[in-house]
C-alpha cells in the first residue's frame, strides 16, 4: 500500500505504474472518493465538536435558552447518526481502492508486457548436450519409481500427485540441504502456520487481487497459504520494531497451496504446475532504505544461485519487466533453470523487493535510533519449490539407462546414494 500523500503528489508517477503493471484502476476516482472522505471527516469532526459544546453550554446556559440548545442538540445527534454510516461506506470504497494502488517500479525496471520483456542478466552453467535421447522428469521419475499420480489424481483431483521412495527421499535431502545453507548465511528458520486470516493474505499483498488462487476454509474463515511469505510477514503485524532488530532474516518452511485459477489447460503434464507442493521462502525486513534494501535483494538472490550452483543446474537470471512484477514489488529477479525436457530455461525462483508496500498494509512499524515512528521495507526470494526443482535435477544428471546421478552436494542428505537407479 502506497501513502495516499504519496498517491496525490505524484499522480502521474502513480498512473504510469497502474499501466505499465497492468493493472485495472481509475485513479480518478479514487481521488474522487479520498475527498469525499476527507471532506465527510471535516464536516462529522465539526458536528461532534459542537455537539460537545452544546452539551456543556446547556447546563450554563439562562433557564429561557436552553430548550433551544436542547432542540440543537438533538438535531446534530440526528445529523451525526446520518453522517457517520455514509462516511463508514466511504471509508470502504476508499480502502477499497487503497488496496489496489501498486507500488511504482524501480527506475531500472524494463517496461514491457510479458516474460518476452524480460531483461536477461546473465546465465551460469552451459546446457548439457546429451550424447542420448534424453528423458524427460515425467519417464525419468516413473521408470525410477519416484511418484504415484493415478492414485493421487483419483482422489483429491488433478494436479495431484505423491512422492514414493527415493522421490520423497529427494524432496527432503533437497529441502534439508537449502535449510542447512541458508542458516549457515544467518538466516533465521521458522516453520509458519499455514492457515491464516484474510488479514494476513491482504497485509502481504495477496488479496483481493489473487483470491481466486487462495484455498479457502469457510467454516473457520481462513485461508491455505500459496508461500511462507505471508506468515514471516504477518509474524511483525501491528508490531513496532526497533532499528537494532534489523535486519531480520528469516527462511520459512511450509507446504504451499494454490489453485491456479488462472493456469486451466497449461503445464497439465508433469509436476511443473501443481497445487500443493513443499517450499523454502526468504523473507527480510531492513531499514526503508534503497541503497540497504538493494543489498539485501542481491543478498537473497546469491542465496538462490548457491543452491543452483550446488546442485549443479544450469540457469539463467533475468530482470522481470512491469507486466511481471506483481502488486507491491518494485523490482523482481527470476532465476530460470535449464530444464532439457521443455527445451527452455523455466522459472524456478523469484527474487523480489517490496518496499514498505507490505508493512504499510500489516501495520508494521519501525521505531528508529531518534526516535521517529517509519515503516520498515521487506523482501522475499525462493529458497527452494519442490516438486518443481526436482525437474531440472534429474533432467540434468540422468545417464543412458535411466539412472540419475545425484549431485555432490546431496549425497550426504540421501544417505550416501550417489545413483537413483531404475525399478526393477
Amino acid at each position: 500500500m502506497l501513502d495516499i500523500a504519496f498517491i496525490r503528489q505524484n499522480a502521474e508517477l502513480v498512473r504510469a505504474a497502474i499501466k505499465n503493471k497492468r493493472f485495472d484502476l481509475d485513479l480518478d476516482e479514487l481521488f474522487s472518493v479520498d475527498k469525499q472522505r476527507r471532506e465527510a471527516i471535516t464536516v462529522l469532526d465539526e458536528k461532534r465538536a459542537r455537539k460537545n459544546q452544546v452539551a456543556a453550554a446547556i447546563p450554563k446556559a439562562p433557564k429561557e435558552e436552553r430548550p433551544k440548545l436542547v432542540e440543537e442538540g438533538k438535531e446534530i445527534k440526528a445529523a451525526i447518526e446520518k453522517l457517520e454510516p455514509e462516511l463508514a461506506e466511504i471509508t470502504r470504497r476508499y480502502e477499497g481502492l487503497m488496496l489496489l494502488v501498486p507500488s511504482v517500479p524501480r527506475p531500472e525496471v524494463p517496461v514491457g508486457q510479458g516474460e518476452e520483456d524480460n531483461v536477461e542478466i546473465r546465465k551460469v552453467g552451459t546446457p548439457r548436450r546429451f550424447d542420448f535421447k534424453p528423458l524427460d522428469h515425467v519417464e525419468l521419475m516413473d521408470k525410477l519409481g519416484l511418484v504415484n499420480t493415478e492414485g493421487p489424481r483419483r482422489y483429491a483431483g488433478a494436479r495431484s500427485y505423491a512422492l514414493i521412495g527415493n522421490g520423497a527421499l529427494l524432496e527432503l535431502a533437497v529441502t534439508r540441504f537449502v535449510i542447512d545453507l541458508l542458516v549457515q548465511r544467518g538466516l533465521t528458520m521458522v516453520i509458519p502456520p499455514v492457515m491464516v486470516k484474510e488479514r494476513a493474505m491482504q497485509g502481504t499483498g495477496f488479496f483481493p487481487i489473487g483470491k481466486e488462487d487462495a484455498y479457502a476454509i469457510t467454516a473457520d474463515e481462513l485461508f491455505l497459504i500459496g508461500t511462507s511469505e505471508v506468515p514471516l510477514v504477518s509474524l511483525h503485524a501491528d508490531d513496532t520494531l526497533d532499528e537494532a532488530q534489523l535486519p531480520i532474516r528469516y527462511a520459512g518452511l511450509s507446504p504451499c497451496f494454490r489453485r491456479e485459477a488462472g493456469a486451466h489447460g497449461k503445464d497439465t503434464r508433469g509436476l511443473y504446475r501443481v497445487h500443493q507442493f513443499t517450499k523454502v521462502e526468504q523473507v527480510v525486513f531492513c531499514l526503508p532504505d534503497e541503497e540497504i534494501a538493494e543489498k539485501e535483494h542481491y543478498r537473497l538472490l546469491d542465496n538462490a544461485e548457491a543452491i543452483l550452483t550446488a546442485l549443479e543446474i544450469p540457469y539463467r537470471v533475468a530482470l522481470a519487466c512491469t507486466g511481471e512484477i506483481g502488486l507491491g514489488q518494485t523490482r523482481k529477479h527470476e532465476v530460470e533453470s535449464w530444464m532439457p525436457g521443455r527445451g527452455t530455461y523455466s522459472e524456478t525462483h523469484s527474487c523480489s523487493t517490496m518496499g514498505d508496500f507490505q508493512a504499510r498494509r500489516s501495520n508494521i512499524r519501525l521505531r528508529l535510533a531518534n526516535g521517529s515512528l517509519v515503516y520498515p521495507y521487506t523482501l522475499n526470494n525462493t529458497a527452494i519449490a519442490s516438486p518443481r526443482i526436482l525437474i531440472p535435477l534429474l533432467e540434468n544428471h540422468q545417464n543412458p539407462d535411466g539412472s540419475v546421478t545425484v549431485p555432490k552436494a546431496l549425497v550426504p542428505y540421501m544417505g550416501g546414494t550417489t545413483v537413483l537407479t531404475p525399478k526393477a
